[in-house]
Parts: structure tokens; sequence; C-alpha cells
């Protein structure tokens, strides 16, 4: 699902170039897990974000179900996005203005889908019940605790069943509790839809429950 070959990443400041990630690589298989632990600023962040074709590499291929990132238009990037990838970022980036439900079903108002509205309305109130909101769907996010936000966000990444998930600390800010049964999503998810996940964290009792943990450090990734 993921082919990652010699990756590089810099910023331009100021000061001249400031290198994140050096000749990077990185492999995860369909249906497989991978953990990506490190100090803060290591640039695990930015290499989600090249993963999931947000930014591009300065050097380097990625490829992600053998589409070539680097060869993607403004465009084609976007849809390649909504079919393919399910996005859980630490701002959560969730709409004031609508309800928990709506954000929720926020990736399909891209178009191009053919399920019938009420099948996707019913997916996604099941996803809001697995994560324990089925009593929150009319609220919108300014009612929501923090922790309560990130487990929209996450229902939000799986609606459109995607094959790669890609998540910047998904249990960060929830108690132990409620991020074991978030992880037991994931991997539910992971397993009976064979969907390659990748996460960030600094938990480690979630990266021990992933097939495989890599430590970023110096811009490359060590397994």
């Amino acid at each position: 699902m993921i082919e990652a070959s010699r990756v590089s990443k810099s910023y331009e400041t100021p000061a001249g170039p400031v290198s994140v990630l050096r000749d990077l690589d990185l492999r995860v298989g369909a249906g497989e897990s991978a953990a990506i632990i490190g100090p803060s600023g290591s640039g695990k962040t930015t290499l989600l974000n090249l993963l999931g074709a947000l930014d591009q590499p300065s050097a380097g291929s990625i490829r992600v179900g053998g589409e070539e990132l680097g060869q993607l238009d403004a465009a084609a990037a976007a849809r390649f996005r909504n079919r393919t990838i399910g996005f859980v970022f630490q701002l959560h980036y969730l709409l004031p203005q609508c309800s928990v439900l709506e954000n929720v079903l926020v990736p399909r108002l891209a178009g191009g889908w053919e399920e019938p509205e009420a099948e996707t309305r019913a997916r996604a109130e099941a996803l809001l019940g697995q994560v324990g909101l089925q009593d929150r769907l009319g609220h919108r996010p300014f009612q929501l605790s923090g922790g309560e936000q990130l487990r929209v966000a996450i229902a939000r990444a799986l609606i459109n069943r995607p094959k790669l998930i890609l998540a910047d600390e998904p249990t960060g800010s929830l108690d132990p509790a409620t991020g074991e049964r978030i992880a037991d999503l994931f991997l539910r998810t992971q397993e009976s839809a064979h969907v390659a996940l990748v996460v960030v964290t600094h938990n480690p009792g979630l990266a021990r429950r992933l097939n495989r943990t890599y430590r970023l450090a110096d811009g490359r990734l060590v397994d």
C-alpha cells in the first residue's frame, strides 16, 4: 500500500534550508499497521502529510496504492485523498456550523459516490455509536469535549471506507479506557477491511498493538 523510497523534505527559511526528512524509506502492506514514534519536532507529522498527498517531498518517491503521488495535480490529489485515505488530524478540523452527524458525512460531499444517502447516513450513525457518541448526533463541536471532538474526527475518517488510515496522535487527548476503545476500533477496521494503518503516537501501549514500530530520528526511520 505504501512504498516510500529515499524521501527527503526540507523547508526554506531566512537562515537557509532546514532538513526534516533525509533519504527515508517505508513499506506498509495492505492490512498492515505501523506506529511511528519519536520526539516532538522530529518530522512525524511532516511524514504523514507526505503520505497523505497533502505535501510534496523535496526528493524521492512515494507510491500509495500503486499511485505515484508526485505525478498528481491538485485536483487529482484531492480526489485521491477522498477516495483512498482516512485522516485523523491532531486539530480535528471539524466544521463549527455543522452537527456531529453532518461533520462525519462531510467527505461524501465531494460527489461521485453512488451509495444511497440513507445507507451512508446509517453507516455514519453506526460509526458514531462505535466511538460512544450515539447520543450526540445533533450537537455542534463547541458542545463537545476535546476527546469527543477527536472521536467525531475518527468516525469521519472511516466513513468512506478508506484503504489507508493516517492518524496523528489519535489517543493523545483521551482517557485510558476511551483510548483502548479507539485502538480497538482502528484495529477492527484494519483487520476486517484489510486497511493499511499508520499511526503517529507517543502512546507505547498503542504502538505495541500495531504490527511494526518505527522511531523517527535524524530524519530517518529505524525499525
